[in-house]
């Protein structure tokens, strides 16, 4: 079995991984989870890797290209010169290992060396320590050849 790729309709994504799966089309949507900063406030969210495609493994001459074109969710087929564009094995695990080292590295870890991005320390490199609630952190920021310890908005921090 082959490798190929296929667009989704706009925030159908899962959708459209559900109907394939459903059809027995084994399917790769690849998503990794980000820490973004909204208002202050630090929250986590699972995104796809790659917006608007799905991977999935069919074989060249199976019948069920037919119904792809169908699938609640499915735009269509990616394709090059009216074929599809197969994928190989070898870049589908080079993601799946790329995805496995996101996962391990997670959001800012004690330690981090980081740029402070707004406030009085603008501009200012810390080692960031540990979070303090939602929305603050605490970072170690060398001053007057001390470091302190200081606790600041998540959001004017950056690694």
């Amino acid at each position: 079995m082959t490798w190929y790729v296929l667009r989704h309709k706009p925030n159908q994504g899962d959708r459209a991984v559900e109907h394939l799966q459903s059809q027995e089309v084994a399917c790769f949507y690849p998503k990794i989870e980000v820490e973004k900063v909204k208002a202050g406030r630090r929250f986590k969210r699972l995104e796809a890797l790659f917006p608007g495609y799905i991977f999935f493994r069919m074989e060249p001459d199976d019948p069920q290209w037919a119904k792809l074109r169908s699938t609640r969710g499915v735009l269509r087929v990616v394709s090059f010169a009216g074929n599809p564009a197969p994928v190989g094995d070898d870049v589908i695990a080079q993601i799946k290992e790329g995805m496995q080292a996101i996962a391990e590295r997670g959001g800012m870890k004690p330690g981090q060396p980081i740029e402070i991005q707004e406030g009085p320390f603008k501009g200012f490199s810390a080692i960031f320590q540990t979070y303090d609630g939602d929305t603050r952190a605490i970072v170690l920021l060398e001053f007057l050849q001390k470091q302190q310890r200081v606790r600041m908005p998540v959001s004017s921090i950056k690694r």
